[in-house]
């Protein structure tokens, strides 16, 4: 039974989802008189943004010194991505690792992997994050909104996010009152990735509930190179539900989540790329969504209890959650898998805001997580390890007449302890235990010069532990293609980190500026060596002193209020201290990034009350041009240099309107619009077989939703 609910079948997710639908259909049919139909889609609109970030929208961004980059809902649902992430990546001093179409790892000014810390439904969302190949676990249906802070920021979360944090928010909770539905489909024709999501949130009475379900399956990518290319197609079923009150004394909610993805490995043979000839097997032609050895089946089930309680001059806020993510590989037989891990997560973050005297804002807090990992299978990449995290902080905030002043400190404690492991009789896994402590903080300052002109600065301490797999990784690392060798005897990353920034804002243009740059000393990276084990090459993780500084520049003019010319522009320059001309660049460093669009737009509301009108109607023309990068970590072909090359994207899309009812919005996107055949430079599979792998070529995306 238990195996059943962590691991469902897709049948199982079909049940469920429709079961949930229906319960709550005929509580919004039962409950039909509480709704205002004439409010459900324009009169809220605003209240739902205010209910996604409250202070950690607008006003915190305009008061924050580091910077905070908000993605909001219209941003998220105008693009043609197939993953959260690579929505992300078209916003500056973003970019992502790739795997194929299926798989992103998000990268936030040249800083990846654990050094990002993502937060889903109010906690960390903890799963094997530090793979090559392993994904977010995390379906961009149940995602509205996306809140990014660049640079360190372990003072508030901790180990782990030296290079920002992630927030994605869920949904808004709607008025008092309403209940809302949502259907919606997607298909992409360059991958034939289709999608479809079912929804159905309400509040009545101060109860409050989300239940979401979304499906999506793609067959292996094509491009003007490869043709298709095997083993880059995958599949995922996400369920999420959330119940709990919502009133004026607080809330509390409680969350359930479950996320299956499938993804196919590609490996780079000769056999993974062109077209499939006419007598190739069942298990391998271009449009097919079946799998193809070697595949992965990775399972995540989160449950979360989220609670926030008023005072008259503060919030207690007190989040709890268990998450586990299993993860297998399947290399010879389909239903016979050689790895598997079981990571088992909890964790605790209770934190008190507390408004003072004299325009002084205080916020304390303590955080817990406590993490188990076991092998259950036949292949071993990393030992069985058992970690406990515990961490304090306090920061303060005050108003100053034109000043905005905050800073504050924390302190990490953060114990590790592997287990010995044989295999066939022979020790593959020594027993060790390190203990790693942290002190970090920062201090910065907003200064509101006049009215839409702010500049800001920010000094900030940095730190993070090494993880289990870059201490005692010893096997195959089937997803990445290689054989992975960690080191005992890593320390700790510790960061300093400068942020200079200005923004400004009138009627006719929004501008931005960034500046940063980074001290980080023993930062931890694989590099290839010259040796082979088992057939694989071998990556050995190793650590030196990393300096890395860079800019992002964002300018926005709109000379009439329906046309808008954006322009961006970010730059990371990475590099080692005191090394060889081979070696002085750090792995995986983004390519500078430029991003021009012409979008044209409709006003939000109809102007006419015929039965048929269009609302937020837009046409939008993107470049994203990425120019060469020839700074790149060169020993024993770790990397190569990537050519420039530029992509055209052209999206259109508007919402049905009749009798001032939103009845359907429609989206239509063409990718890769010139079909350019190119190689990202963080793509993996740039390095798999002899030549590499291109990345996707041109996709056309069509995306339907209907409210109800």
């Amino acid at each position: 039974m238990i195996t059943a609910i962590l691991f469902p079948t897709p049948f199982m997710f079909h049940r469920f989802a429709c079961l949930v639908l229906m319960l709550l259909s005929s509580v919004a049919l039962c409950a039909q008189s509480h709704t205002d139909s004439t409010d459900i889609f324009y009169g809220h609109t605003d209240l739902g943004e205010a209910t996604v970030t409250g202070v950690t929208g607008r006003v915190r961004q305009s008061q924050s010194p580091i910077p905070v980059s908000l993605i909001g809902a219209h941003d998220m649902h105008q693009s043609s991505s197939s993953n959260v992430v690579a929505t992300l990546a078209q916003f500056p001093g973003i970019s992502q690792v790739t795997t194929g179409s299926g798989i992103s790892k998000p990268i936030i000014r040249g800083l990846g992997y654990n050094r990002i810390v993502c937060i889903a439904d109010g906690v960390r969302q903890e799963g094997q994050q530090w793979g090559d190949e392993h994904g977010l676990e995390l379906d961009a249906t149940s995602v509205e909104s996306v809140e990014v802070i660049k640079g360190p920021a372990t003072l508030m979360y901790g180990s782990d996010a030296m290079a920002g944090v992630l927030i994605f928010k869920p949904h808004a909770l709607l008025a008092e009152g309403l209940m809302r539905g949502n259907a919606s489909a997607e298909y992409q024709t360059g991958n034939g990735l289709w999608r479809y999501e079912l929804g159905h949130s309400g509040n009545v009475n101060g109860w409050v509930w989300d239940a979401r379900f979304a499906q999506q399956a793609a067959h292996a990518y094509r491009n003007a190179r490869d043709g298709y290319v095997r083993g880059s197609q995958f599949r995922s079923h996400a369920l999420r539900g959330m119940v709990g009150r919502s009133q004026a004394w607080g809330h509390s909610m409680l969350t359930l989540s479950l996320y299956a993805l499938t993804p196919s490995i590609a490996e780079g043979d000769e056999d993974d790329h062109d077209e499939p000839a006419d007598d190739a097997p069942d298990t391998w032609r271009g449009r097919s969504y079946g799998h193809t050895l070697p595949f992965q089946r990775v399972n995540h089930f989160k449950a979360v209890l989220d609670n926030a309680f008023h005072f008259r001059n503060g919030t207690l806020t007190a989040i709890m959650a268990y998450q586990q993510n299993v993860r297998k590989e399947y290399e010879e037989q389909p239903d016979e898998y050689g790895l598997r891990l079981d990571l088992h997560v909890a964790t605790l973050d209770v934190r008190y805001t507390h408004v003072l005297a004299h325009g002084w804002k205080l916020s304390t807090g303590v955080a817990a997580m406590w993490q188990h990992s076991l092998n259950k299978g036949t292949e071993y990449l990393v030992p069985d390890f058992t970690l406990l995290d515990l961490g304090a902080f306090v920061t303060a905030q005050r108003e100053l007449g034109r000043w905005t002043l905050s800073g504050g400190l924390r302190f990490d404690n953060r114990h590790l302890r592997a287990h010995a492991l044989q295999d066939e009789g022979e020790l593959r896994f020594d027993s060790f235990s390190r203990t790693f402590d942290g002190l970090t903080g920062s201090a910065g300052a907003v200064w509101h010069v006049a009215h839409g002109l702010n500049l800001r600065g920010n000094v900030a301490r940095g730190f993070r532990a090494p993880n289990l797999p870059e201490l005692s990784s010893n096997g195959i690392h089937e997803g990445a293609v290689r054989y992975e060798v960690g080191n005992h005897q890593l320390k700790a990353e510790q960061s300093w980190q400068v942020d200079l920034g200005a923004d400004y804002i009138n009627r006719w243009l929004s501008a931005e500026a960034a500046l940063f740059y980074s001290f980080i000393d023993n930062y931890i990276f694989t590099h290839r060596t010259s040796r082979v084990a088992e057939g694989y090459p071998v990556y050995q993780y190793t650590s030196g002193n990393a300096r890395l500084g860079g800019f992002e520049l964002g300018i926005d003019v709109h000379p009439i209020h329906t046309l808008h010319l954006k322009n961006t522009f970010s730059y990371v320059h990475a590099k080692q201290t005191h090394q060889t001309a081979q070696t002085k660049y750090l792995p995986l460093t983004p390519a500078p990034h430029w991003r021009a669009e012409v979008k044209w737009e409709l006003p939000a509301k109809p102007a006419t009350t015929s039965r048929l009108a269009l609302a937020n109607a837009y046409a939008s023309l993107a470049m994203d041009c990425y120019l060469r990068q020839g700074f790149y970590y060169a020993l024993d072909n770790t990397e190569t240099a990537t050519p420039s090359y530029t992509l055209f994207t052209l999206s259109i899309g508007t919402d049905l309107v009749v009798r001032q009812r939103k009845v359907a919005d429609i989206f239509l996107a063409v990718n890769n619009l010139l079909d350019r055949a190119y190689q990202s430079h963080l793509s993996r599979l740039k390095y798999v077989g002899t030549s590499g792998l291109y990345n996707p070529g041109r996709s056309l995306t069509l995306k339907i939703s209907i409210p109800f």
